[in-house]
């Protein structure tokens, strides 16, 4: 229906019409449709999950007594991650997965948010310890059906963040260095996907470093366990430069890149290196080396030079730039960015693959704004330990879909990759015995998403 509307116009005489259409306004609305399936698309990662068995090893793997919501752990955890795949990033939004049909697609009964924050206020620190212990076994099976490196190198990047909370009774939450009220998780990720290999819930007010030394035994060691049996190369920053965190590296047979902090020894150190040691490297392109144009003019800004010395008998490989003078600055200064290594390659190389470490924030972001690490819900310390874990086997469920259904590489970020095959609307029905999930006609991923469907189903994901 429509209407025409007269006005007058400021500048010139006469009448005008002007058609509006108000037939929105004749729309009628009901809930009323049982059929219907929000994000109809979750079929792709509940497959999975079903397939690896994840509800099956985190009930074999969490037992909490008697206490309330012992029952079906797994079905529970499920619940939680499946909401944090779909874009949830607190316990009442696990409600979307209870409307119309959706959980039909989920193989599982979904439980309502009263139930799962029982779940999690249940939860101990053992009990942390054995839900990490279930992500542990889910990496193992999504690793040994293709998804895993293989013989192939292994690079590790640790690192912390800064999950910020707002209210003060949050069990463990304080104010660290950046005087930001919170948690400060410790996080392994794999270089080349973006998974999570392992993660530990912190106190706000806890050091970089603490932990380190035992989380990066820990995370070499599930590594190894879940079937990584080529080389492992361990990439960190400098809040985890120290002998003890090199040793852990060594220990189990690991190389490293650890970002040397600036303490009078590396200064030293630095200083030392023979003016003509050091090897011009060009931007925009880093990588690129040509040792005999040193000569040949650089815009001040625009270059780095890379060199190597020694530090108690290891590699330390230095990273310079200039510092152009400024107001109130007579010299331009160098700028110096030192690592270890015990690795084998030249300074170039090694210097262009240690910086490869900042990767880690892009999939800290992708916690954060995508898997539900963006938000703590409980109080209780132990029940934030357990959401930390939830968020990133749900992370790292995507990022398996990802790698594992897709002929052609598929978006991982969750933002991207919920918007093209997850967020579908759908309707299930139920006709001569069989069900249907019928899918809206013009989907423009519509191929990719039935073929990514129909290669998870002829997989073996069970290990």
């Amino acid at each position: 229906m429509a209407f025409a509307e007269t006005f007058h116009s400021p500048t010139q005489e006469g009448i005008f019409l002007m058609r509006a259409s108000h037939t929105l306004d004749a729309v009628a609305v009901m809930f009323d449709d049982d059929h219907a399936v929000a994000n109809a698309g979750l079929v792709l990662p509940a497959t999975v999950a079903q397939h690896l068995g994840l509800e099956e090893i985190i009930d074999g793997c969490v037992d909490l007594a008697d206490r309330p919501g012992y029952y079906r752990p797994g079905r529970k955890a499920l619940t939680l991650i499946h909401s944090m795949v779909a874009g949830g990033d607190c316990i009442d939004d696990a409600d979307v997965l209870r409307c119309g049909s959706t959980a039909a697609v989920l193989g599982h009964q979904v439980m309502a948010p009263s139930t799962l924050g029982t779940f999690l206020r249940s939860f101990t620190f053992g009990n942390v310890r054995q839900l990490d212990r279930a992500s542990e076994q889910a990496l193992t099976g999504a690793w040994a059906v293709g998804a895993g490196p293989g013989d192939a190198e292994l690079i590790i990047d640790i690192d912390s963040s800064i999950c910020e909370v707002y209210g003060y009774d949050k069990q463990g939450a304080a104010y660290g260095y950046t005087h930001v009220l919170g948690y400060h998780p410790l996080l392994a990720t794999r270089a080349d996907t973006g998974e999570v290999l392992h993660c530990r819930q912190r106190k706000g007010s806890a050091n970089t470093a603490r932990g380190a030394q035992r989380f990066v035994r820990e995370t070499i060691g599930r590594a190894r366990r879940a079937g990584a049996t080529g080389p492992i190369v361990v990439r960190a920053d400098s809040g985890y430069h120290s002998d003890k965190v090199i040793k852990a590296c060594t220990d189990h047979g690991a190389a490293y890149s650890i970002t040397a902090r600036q303490t009078s020894r590396v200064v030293t150190a630095e200083a030392s290196i023979d003016p003509d040691a050091w090897i011009l490297i060009r931007h925009p392109d880093p990588d690129s080396l040509d040792p005999d144009d040193h000569a040949a003019p650089v815009e001040k800004g625009q270059e780095a030079w890379v060199a190597e010395t020694d530090l108690d008998g290891r590699r330390l490989i230095v990273r310079r730039t200039r510092d152009a003078a400024g107001p109130g600055v007579l010299f331009d200064t160098w700028r110096h960015h030192a690592f270890l290594t015990n690795r084998t390659g030249t300074p170039v190389e090694l210097d262009a693959d240690h910086r490869r470490h900042a990767v880690i924030e892009l999939v800290i972001r992708d916690l954060k704004a995508g898997a539900g690490m963006n938000h703590f819900p409980s109080g209780d310390f132990s029940a934030n330990g357990a959401w930390l874990i939830l968020a990133t086997m749900a992370h790292n469920l995507i990022r398996w879909t990802a790698n594992l259904a897709f002929a052609d590489p598929a978006p991982q970020v969750a933002k991207t990759f919920r918007r093209r095959y997850l967020t579908i609307p759908g309707r299930l029905t139920h006709s001569a015995r069989r069900w249907t999930l019928h899918l809206p006609t013009r989907w423009p991923w519509a191929t990719q998403w039935a073929d990514a469907l129909n290669r998870l189903r002829h997989i073996n994901l069970t290990t």
